[in-house]
């Protein structure tokens, strides 16, 4: 595995180990006001970033290109502030971030359709 595939393997790996580690810490305090949040980082972050790696590896042709190193950055940057600002929500603050973050991961979800769509022409 190299390439977009390892970038999202990997960043799917270490989202899930913050997400475990949140999980515990919300199980030792006994305080599960963000499990919401948590379970969004969890899907999006592992699960989505797992399985985009996957498809990336195999079907290299999908990885090749200006869009996969795209979707993987938009990638990123949703999960980085989807989980925060839903945990902001939660807490009682405003929903701005957790509208962007909803946004920008639809983005990405769309993006990799436009990708599995092309990469099949190949």
């Amino acid at each position: 595995m190299k390439g977009i595939s390892f970038g999202f393997m990997t960043l799917a790996v270490c989202i899930s180990i913050v997400g475990m580690v949140w999980g515990i810490q919300m199980a030792a305090s006994k305080n599960h006001l963000l499990a919401n949040a948590h379970a969004h980082l969890n899907l999006i972050g592992w699960v989505g970033f797992a399985i985009y790696g996957t498809y990336y590896h195999i079907v290299p042709a999908a990885a090749q290109g200006l869009l996969p190193r795209i979707h993987l950055a938009l990638s990123v940057v949703a999960v980085g502030t989807i989980a925060p600002g839903i945990a902001i929500v939660l807490s009682g603050g405003t929903d701005g971030l957790a509208i962007l973050g909803s946004v920008l991961t639809l983005a990405s979800a769309i993006l990799f359709l436009v990708i599995v769509l092309r990469s099949r022409a190949s």
